[in-house]
């Protein structure tokens, strides 16, 4: 799980909207791309992320 605080600063890396957690990922509010959780580092790379 990602720290509450963390999640309230982190944006999506491609259309800067926020992201929710959902399971062991990080989807994306605006263009539904999915970031993975990798022990716990959430890997905010547009390349590892398909979109929705």
């Amino acid at each position: 799980m990602i720290d509450p605080e963390l999640l309230k600063v982190l944006a999506c890396p491609e259309c800067k909207k926020p992201v929710l957690e959902e399971q062991a990922l990080l989807c994306c509010v605006g263009c539904g791309r999915r970031f993975p959780i990798r022990d716990g580092i959430p890997v905010m790379l547009v390349q590892e992320s398909p979109p929705k």
